[in-house]
């Protein structure tokens, strides 16, 4: 059954999202800052709203695909929201989120918090999920429509959480690229291309499934032996990176970022446990 939908932002991701519904039949109500980013959705079928306000005003269900929380407000801050269900699939931090559903609240809105999984091409395929948190009703009510998008991954009624697993994903995310790129870098420095490195690169990557389990088991038992390698072991080892790194003339912003976390996990007396232990250093205090 088709479910009438308004989105607003047309950005790469919102008009992935748009041509998703329109190919499945979905009528579709958009917006947009710069208007002729609407273009070739509307000739695909998409309605073209003048203003927010009508955007709005055209269907219960709105999705905002926006730059941060504060797009949100600069947008609707204006709009009558009253007996609206907006899905907020914006990146921000968590707190923005709860600041958000009580601003939609107090205007007689439910807030569903999204976090997109995958990039726009990526959008309504199998590989496609969605982090979701906010009221349950809300969720199941919206649940079929908004699967056109990816899997729905549902976290709970807490409008933290989303944002929250969603920021977390983006952590390890951009960290890893970051790495491969200085690790790039480093072999590049000797006139070596990115191409020969690269086999030994997607393996190392293939086999990081092996020290991820590791880290669950050991953070959530809270047990970290160090039997195999500790952290006086491999902070010796991120010294070497950072001092090759240097040597090469890489920048060593990054290494010199986990070479100090190893040195506070020395300092905190977890030297002779296993690198899992660093948790106990990056969690929060108390």
């Amino acid at each position: 059954m088709s479910t009438p939908l308004t989105l607003i932002g047309l950005g790469p991701m919102g008009q992935a999202m748009v041509a998703k519904y329109l190919e499945l039949g979905h009528p579709v109500t958009v917006w947009n800052r710069t208007a002729s980013r609407a273009d070739d959705l509307v000739a695909r079928g998409a309605h073209r709203a003048a203003t927010p306000r009508a955007a709005v005003e055209a269907n219960r269900l709105v999705v905002l695909s926006l730059t941060d929380y504060q797009a949100m407000h600069d947008v609707l801050g204006d709009v009558e929201l009253a007996g609206k269900t907006v899905v907020n699939l914006s990146s921000d931090t968590p707190g923005k989120t709860l600041e958000a559903a009580a601003w939609l609240a107090e205007r007689g809105a439910e807030l569903l918090v999204g976090g997109v999984m995958v990039p726009a091409p990526l959008v309504g395929t199998d590989d496609a999920y969605v982090f979701y948190s906010g009221p349950t009703a809300v969720f199941e009510e919206h649940a079929d429509v908004l699967r056109v998008i990816g899997r729905t991954e549902y976290l709970g009624e807490d409008h933290s959480l989303a944002q929250l697993f969603y920021q977390a994903q983006l952590d390890y995310f951009l960290t890893t690229l970051a790495a491969a790129l200085h690790s790039v870098a480093l072999v590049r420095s000797a006139g070596v291309t990115a191409a020969r490195f690269a086999p030994y690169l997607k393996e190392l990557a293939g086999s990081m499934w092996v020290y991820l389990e590791e880290t669950i088991t050991a953070v959530d038992r809270g047990e970290h032996p160090g039997d195999l390698a500790n952290i006086v072991m491999m902070g010796a080892t991120a010294d070497h990176v950072v001092g090759a790194s240097e040597a090469a003339g890489v920048d060593a912003g990054l290494p010199k970022a986990v070479q100090d976390l190893y040195r506070r996990g020395i300092e905190a007396g977890y030297g002779r446990d296993s690198w899992t232990a660093l948790y106990e250093v990056i969690k929060p205090a108390g």
